[in-house]
């Protein structure tokens, strides 16, 4: 065959084997750009390619006792890996009950120190107390068991449930025998977890708020509170609820520090000095110990719930975020 003949089959062989290369320049995509927006792209769907085979996963594992149990799971208080009943009711109630104390405690602490370092402190001062305050997430959750046991229980134990017993007795949540470990005590511990989270997407969210908002206060006479109160927060509530949302999902999924000072003790009582179970504690204790099918299915069970439950919440937080984050004028 000659030259003249071979070289018009080359070409022709060169276009079939690279039809990607004519269609990016056809559509005036740099090679290196397309690339890089494939791979990137593969990176991104394989984040929400993980979540979907950690939730097919988990149904999977908790088949047996989601078909045994149905529904009842949810209200039945009987765990009793001997007799293959088990119900989730008292681990249910210990993490929304430590949850929610943990957001009575951290949220009003964590909006005063955002509050303050956006509106009242000082730059220089600003910055180093932000470091600080984030520094707290940095913290391994078993430093802070380690601390609940240590400090915060014997204090809890020998000065604080005594004198709400005594002032505050005739309620529900303050009866009881002072133990020191306890619902009250994991409160305390994960409304310090969740106190950085709250306070620095709090901070930015009231950094969104327009200039002019606050100088069109003050213009009209209004004081530093005021406009705080009537400005600020009402334009960034959005954001503050998101960040709220945001702490109760670390709150709800915590595991190790919320073990070691929580009691781990299946029993519902309305009282914070009694010992208290969470999803995520049952799960870390009994796992490694469980010996059936069952008992396997119904820790899986209550990790999907913890799962559902964390996703859903973090999911509404982000829009809720992205909702006040977005600039003036823009579509909703």
């Amino acid at each position: 065959m000659s030259s003249n003949e071979s070289a018009p089959a080359a070409g022709r062989l060169r276009v079939r084997r690279a039809p990607w290369l004519a269609w990016l320049r056809r559509h005036e995509v740099n090679v290196g750009d397309g690339l890089f927006r494939m791979v990137t792209a593969v990176f991104a769907a394989s984040a929400v390619v993980l979540i979907a085979a950690m939730a097919i996963e988990l149904v999977m594992e908790s088949t047996p006792s989601l078909s045994k149990f149905g529904l009842s799971f949810l209200w039945s208080s009987d765990w009793d890996p001997v007799a293959e009943v088990y119900g989730a009711l008292p681990y249910i109630f210990g993490t929304v009950m430590s949850s929610l104390l943990a957001l009575v405690i951290a949220v009003p602490i964590a909006l005063g120190v955002a509050i303050f370092l956006v509106e009242l402190a000082p730059r220089p001062l600003a910055r180093p107390i932000g470091f600080m305050v984030e520094l707290l997430a940095a913290v391994p959750s078993v430093v802070y068991g380690l601390w609940g046991i240590f400090v915060l229980a014997p204090w809890l134990r020998e000065h604080l449930e005594p004198f709400l017993a005594h002032t505050l007795g005739w309620l529900p949540f303050f009866q009881g025998k002072a133990r020191g470990i306890g619902m009250l005590c994991g409160g305390v511990v994960l409304a310090i977890m969740i106190l950085p989270t709250i306070a620095s997407v709090s901070r930015d969210v009231l950094r969104a708020v327009p200039a002019a908002q606050r100088e069109g206060a003050l213009a009209l006479g209004a004081t530093r509170w005021e406009m705080i109160r009537a400005v600020v927060l009402p334009y960034a509530r959005s954001g503050i609820l998101g960040a709220v949302i945001l702490g109760l999902g670390r709150a709800l999924g915590e595991t190790m520090a919320i073990t070691m000072v929580i009691g781990n003790r299946a029993e519902i009582s309305w009282s914070l000095f009694k010992l208290g179970y969470s999803m995520a504690s049952v799960i870390a204790n009994e796992f490694a110990e469980a010996t059936t099918d069952l008992h396997l299915a119904a820790l899986a069970e209550i990790g999907l719930l913890l799962f559902g439950v964390t996703l859903l919440l973090n999911m509404g937080a982000r829009i809720l975020v992205w909702r006040v984050s977005r600039l003036p004028g823009e579509k909703k």
